[in-house]
């Protein structure tokens, strides 16, 4: 069974030309998992990128979680999937996907995140903590739904929303261990630095 227990930084990409090679030079950075997040491919070009992804993090060691599509997760030999609020069920995507496949279930509020704990659903996201444009349209939760989830919740959580070196201090304050990264390293001309200088101020502040 794959487990994201220990992993602190999660990549969140859409598709790209070089894709592959950005997924090795992230990981080498110190990105521990990745999702591929693509809404614009229609099925089966989003199932061929999402099955080079997933040789690509398998080769490297880590899991590979597509976004919003247990069908085609489990097509791809993808590890698990991600769904949102508006998205699959975690128990739609655990039927799919079997008991040893990773389910994350976005969450975006208090009362999102105390719901969670009844879904069968690995880990959890909290955020966007900043607006983002990732994200269009929904506000920024503010580091007081982290302070939440710090003492309410029952699994893994990651932060999402404008991860950066710089934003990561407040964060780690308020009891986040664990990241999703998105612009810091897609926007990158060198997402191996970029991901290691995420490492170098996440790994200042212990996981337990």
């Amino acid at each position: 069974m794959t487990s994201l227990e220990g992993c602190r930084l999660y990549l969140c990409t859409a598709d790209r030309p070089d894709l592959a090679g950005f997924l090795v030079a992230c990981i080498r950075g110190g990105v521990d998992v990745v999702q591929l997040r693509d809404k614009v491919l229609d099925a089966r070009p989003l199932l061929a990128r999402a099955r080079l992804a997933a040789g690509v993090c398998a080769d490297q060691g880590v899991p590979f979680v597509l976004n919003d599509r247990p069908d085609l997760a489990l097509e791809c030999g993808a590890d698990g999937v991600h769904v949102g609020q508006d998205d699959a069920p975690p128990t739609l995507a655990r039927r799919i996907l079997g008991p040893g496949a990773v389910v994350g279930l976005s969450t975006h509020a208090p009362s999102e995140l105390d719901a969670a704990a009844a879904e069968p659903a690995d880990y959890l996201s909290v955020g966007p903590v900043a607006a983002t444009p990732t994200k269009p349209g929904r506000p920024g939760t503010g580091l007081d739904y982290l302070r939440y989830a710090a003492r309410t919740a029952t699994r893994p959580w990651f932060v999402t929303g404008g991860v950066t070196p710089d934003t990561l201090p407040p964060m780690l304050a308020a009891g986040a261990r664990r990241f999703v990264v998105v612009r810091w390293l897609t926007e990158s001309p060198d997402p191996e630095v970029a991901a290691r200088a995420l490492r170098a101020v996440i790994d200042e502040v212990p996981l337990a």
